[in-house]
């Protein structure tokens, strides 16, 4: 098949008209044929013009919505609501608001004519994993369990290629792909993740004399993001943050004393309640709380449970402990896969 420029096209080419001349030539003379050198020439651009629109030509067909999956991971990830569900169901119906027929929908209706079936299933479960893992995400600091987090992020993945599939075969122009996202949508929902147990969320309330101290430092420095606040008369005001995932931890006297002796020299002993942060960097975050007020009364150290500790006293007189969860030991690691 030729592969000279059409008469007419401009030097200067938009993604749209490189993305057509893409189709043509992968229903002309198939995927695999088709160099980027083909698809230049006939939408009438240079080889590194194609390059200013596309990173390869699986990009001819996955780039709009790409764009959109880019939006969807950063607008949960930056979600702090409390209805972690509706918070995913939003950004997913945003991915289809408007979404207008494009190369994936052609792609899709002509996978075998193309040549494209094998292709497109494995960019399309890299495209169901990057939506099953930011809604996962979601799930999680919504306070799912892991698994539920995941059977539901995975639902929410299928849900938003089946949608899209289901659209392209109806016919991409005849409707919108948010009708079908809509169906999908209450599909996923069917295993819509919940707490795990009876009490759905776990809540510490602590007295601050210095209200506006504590919450700069708890919202701001701790980076517990602000989730809901109100004011009453007299001056009353309350702010609750986001923590994340909350769990209750009992112990005994003997296991109290036991790790005050792993957290610490002896000289900070556990009050009766002591809230617990899971971090990334124990050792950085230690650093900015202290930076920030907090009196150190413990520094990091590992613990026999493969975690790094710190201890601190913050505003409103919280004792803290931060703890980062650690790999195992490569010995450990290696004794525990051969007895897998």
């Amino acid at each position: 098949m030729s592969t000279e420029p059409r008469a007419g096209r401009p030097k200067a080419s938009s993604r749209e008209t490189i993305a057509e001349a893409a189709c043509e030539l992968f229903l002309e003379q198939g995927y695999e044929q088709t160099s980027i050198v083909d698809i230049a020439n006939r939408a009438g651009v240079s080889r590194s013009s194609f390059f200013n629109y596309f990173s390869s030509k699986s990009d001819v067909l996955w780039a709009g919505l790409d764009e959109r999956l880019a939006a969807f991971e950063s607008r949960l990830a930056a979600d702090d609501a409390r209805d972690a569900a509706a918070a995913v169901r939003g950004a997913a119906e945003a991915v289809a608001a408007g979404f207008a027929p494009d190369s994936l929908a052609l792609g899709i209706v002509n996978a075998a004519a193309m040549g494209i079936e094998a292709e497109y299933e494995r960019d399309a479960a890299l495209r169901r994993s990057r939506v099953a893992r930011a809604a996962a995400a979601r799930f999680t600091r919504g306070g799912a369990d892991r698994i539920s987090a995941e059977v539901g992020g995975a639902a929410w993945g299928g849900a938003v290629l089946a949608a899209i599939e289901a659209w392209a075969h109806d016919g991409a122009g005849r409707t919108s792909l948010s009708r079908f996202l809509a169906r999908a949508a209450d599909a996923a929902e069917a295993v819509r993740p919940q707490p795990s147990g009876e009490v759905r969320q776990l809540r510490v309330v602590a007295t601050a004399a210095d209200f506006d101290e504590a919450l700069a430092f708890y919202r701001d420095v701790v980076g517990m993001p602000q989730a809901e606040a109100y004011e009453a008369d007299g001056g009353a005001r309350v702010a609750i943050l986001d923590a994340g995932r909350a769990t209750l931890e009992l112990a005994n006297s003997a296991q109290v004393r036991f790790i005050d002796r792993v957290e610490t020299d002896g000289d900070a002993p556990s009050d009766p309640i002591r809230l617990a942060f899971g971090v990334d960097d124990t050792a950085a975050v230690a650093e900015r709380l202290s930076a920030a007020g907090a009196a150190v009364e413990a520094s990091p150290r590992e613990t026999p449970w493969h975690s790094l500790n710190a201890r601190l006293r913050g505003p409103a007189g919280l004792q803290l402990t931060l703890f980062q969860e650690l790999a195992p030991p490569v010995v450990e690691r290696a004794e525990r896969d051969e007895t897998s």
